[in-house]
C-alpha cells in the first residue's frame, strides 16, 4: 500500500485548508484511515480517524473536534481531512496512515502503512 499525501502549505489563522490522502491499492475500502500529525521538537500525535466501508464511525483529536472534518471515498480510494479555523497550535506535518491489522484507531503504533507528510503552517 502507498499513500500520498497532499493539501499542505500556508493559511493564516482562521483559514482554512484541505488535506488529501490517495492510497494505491483497491482494497482501500477495508482499512481504517487516519491522520496524525508532528510538530517540530514534539511526538507524532493522533488528529483523526474514519472507519473502514461506509464510513459511519469517525474519531478526533480533542484539540481538533468541531473544527477538523475526515471523510472518504472509497471509489476513489482517498480520505480527506478537512481542516477549518486553523490556529497557529495546528502547525505540523501531517501524515495519513492505513490500519489494516485492527487495533486502536489512536495509536500510531497500530498503524501500518504511512504517507510520506504535507506540511501545514499556520500563521498568526
Amino acid at each position: 500500500v502507498q499513500l500520498q499525501a497532499s493539501g499542505g502549505g500556508l493559511v493564516q489563522a482562521g483559514g482554512s485548508l484541505r488535506l488529501s490522502c490517495a492510497a494505491s491499492r483497491g482494497i482501500f475500502s477495508r482499512y481504517r484511515m487516519g491522520w496524525f500529525r508532528q510538530a517540530p521538537g514534539k511526538e507524532r500525535e493522533f488528529v483523526a480517524a474514519i472507519n473502514w466501508y461506509t464510513g459511519s464511525n469517525t474519531y478526533y483529536a480533542d484539540s481538533v473536534k468541531g473544527r477538523f472534518t475526515i471523510s472518504r471515498d472509497n471509489a476513489k480510494s482517498t480520505v480527506n481531512l478537512q481542516m477549518n479555523i486553523l490556529k497557529p497550535e495546528d502547525t505540523a506535518v501531517y501524515y495519513c496512515a492505513a490500519q489494516i491489522r485492527g487495533g486502536s484507531y489512536y495509536s500510531r503504533g497500530d498503524y501500518d502503512y504511512w504517507g510520506q507528510g504535507t506540511l501545514v503552517t499556520v500563521s498568526s
